[in-house]
């Protein structure tokens, strides 16, 4: 278990070692997360870094990372908690089967802890020895309104109630990282208990490192026309542009054919790794993939 970063710059650094660049103003209010033990609301289009930061902290702290994925119908039960109902079932079968079956006792055995399956808010309020871990609540705008207003109450308490057993108290609170791609707004109650922060796509600078350092097997060259290409296209008009995720995973498709540069017929061939709808696709395949990086080159020698 590492220390809790002692300033800006180390929180830029160990980031850095661990494969996530990012500018001085998400570098310190992540710091301000660690300092204060307030929870950071990341939000941002989909693939711009927001979970990759959770996972880069898990690995630079030593900490487990517990991942919460929001989805329509989430509700606080599946996100602390469940019984095993089919162990219960076996205990129950077993008991009757031996004649040993007392109804308060086999009762009071069925609702215990062994029977228990932790959902990841509960495992966040368990005691771990390499300290308090990294929770991260993914997409929390997929959830509804009253999944909001429990949240509230746990990222305030830290505890929650199960029935039959009682009150659960984290004994340290959980490091809490929550993303929002703002399919919908979130209700400002919940974005007030945390730092927020807009994380937004990269300049062409930051993106070059953040490429070098998530696949250091791609030449110079090719990484900066990869870079100079997606920033032009993301001014196009289309559906979904595409985030950092997916210029690392184009980068990591080029090697794998052993592209040297970027020619439009390609572009063309690996379109499906950058756009994720046929419409986008559609827009960009042939002249328009000529055009694009014609420009891309032009304004990248125009900056150099």
């Amino acid at each position: 278990m590492a220390d809790i970063p002692a300033s800006i710059d180390e929180t830029l650094a160990v980031l850095s070692d661990h494969g996530y660049v990012c500018g001085r103003d998400l570098g310190t209010v992540v710091y301000l997360s660690l300092k204060l033990a307030k929870p950071l609301f990341l939000e941002g289009e989909a693939g711009v870094g927001k979970t990759e930061i959770a996972k880069a902290l898990a690995a630079a702290l030593g900490r487990k990372l517990i991942r919460l994925q929001c989805y329509e119908g989430l509700d606080a039960s599946s996100a602390i908690y469940e019984w095993n109902f089919s162990a219960q079932m076996i205990a129950i079968r077993t008991a009757e089967a031996s004649g040993a079956a007392n109804r308060k006792d086999l009762q009071s055995e069925l609702f215990s802890r062994e029977f228990l399956i932790q959902r990841p808010l509960l495992q966040a309020m368990e005691t771990h020895a390499e300290g308090p871990p990294i929770l991260l609540i993914d997409e929390v705008d997929r959830t509804d309104e009253p999944f909001e207003a429990f949240l509230l109450e746990a990222l305030s308490d830290f505890q929650v109630t199960i029935p039959e057993i009682g009150t659960i108290v984290a004994d340290e609170a959980p490091i809490v990282i929550l993303t929002s791609n703002r399919t919908r707004e979130v209700h400002d109650a919940l974005k007030r208990r945390c730092l927020y922060h807009w994380v937004d796509y990269p300049a062409f600078e930051r993106e070059l490192a953040i490429l070098h350092a998530r696949v250091p097997g791609c030449a110079d060259t090719l990484s900066k026309e990869i870079v100079s290409f997606v920033q032009a296209l993301r001014q196009e008009d289309l559906f979904k542009n595409p985030g950092v995720a997916e210029t690392i995973d184009w980068a990591r498709c080029l090697i794998a054919l052993d592209a040297v540069a970027l020619s439009p017929e390609v572009i063309s061939d690996t379109l499906g790794a950058l756009l994720k709808y046929q419409d986008d696709i559609s827009k960009i395949t042939g002249s328009e993939a000529s055009r694009i990086l014609n420009e891309a080159r032009q304004n990248f020698a125009q900056a150099s």
